[in-house]
């Protein structure tokens, strides 16, 4: 009889420390530029953020949730744990035209252009509540081999301005499982701070991917053969 998959687990992981910034700056091509009117140029240049976080995650899925942040951006990652495997769940998330399948916040959603592609333009319409009405998502990496799906908005009526968010699925560590990792970068909207503006997003992802484990760990189950 096969072994009973991992229980849902969740964390939520801030990306803002300084020391990321110190390094990045180390690392990157710009730091070694003699040219000191270019380097001025860059003052205020955006920095790249590599995730880290507690869960073990294989660095190919690292390098995905490596985001470009602005002076006035914040980035932030949540990891959850499904019980079901990488196949059931991607399923579920690669469908860009339907992401209220598991997102409960969005009341409908409508392709406008394209066809599932990188490049499809989709509507979002939400639940009342929330401070925002729509917003205008294209769909930026689709990649059913390393199962990495982006989409970025690009317009609509809310608070959420350059937001673009990166997921990616591997298997767990026992191999029964998903590891499902989904990281953001965003500006803060006048008036907020990092702080309140991270809070408010990841409460959305968390319940997000809450929602998807559900929903994925019920399809495992019933496509699971009795014993």
């Amino acid at each position: 009889m096969p072994s009973n998959p991992p229980k849902s687990s969740l964390l939520v992981h801030r990306i803002n420390g300084s020391n990321s910034i110190a390094a990045a700056a180390a690392a990157s091509p710009a730091g070694n530029n003699n040219n000191s009117s270019a380097m001025s140029g860059q003052k205020q240049a955006q920095k790249r953020f590599p995730l880290t976080c507690a869960a073990q995650v294989p660095d190919a899925v690292s390098r995905q949730h490596t985001h470009v942040i602005g002076p006035n951006q914040c980035c932030s990652a949540v990891v959850q744990q499904i019980g079901a495997p990488v196949s059931t769940v991607w399923s579920v998330v690669r469908r860009f035209d339907n992401p209220q399948a598991y997102k409960h916040f969005v009341k409908s959603c409508h392709v406008v252009v394209g066809d599932g592609d990188v490049g499809t333009l989709r509507e979002v319409h939400v639940i009342s509540g929330l401070p925002a009405a729509n917003s205008t998502e294209r769909l930026e990496i689709l990649d059913d081999e390393r199962h990495v799906l982006s989409f970025s908005v690009i317009g609509g009526d809310h608070r959420l301005s350059n937001y673009r968010s990166v997921t990616t699925l591997h298997p767990s560590p026992s191999g029964t499982g998903t590891v499902v990792l989904e990281s953001y970068v965003v500006d803060i909207p006048p008036g907020n701070t990092k702080e309140d503006t991270c809070v408010f997003v990841d409460t959305i992802v968390r319940c997000n991917l809450q929602s998807l484990a559900q929903i994925a760990e019920s399809a495992a189950g019933r496509n699971r053969p009795s014993a």
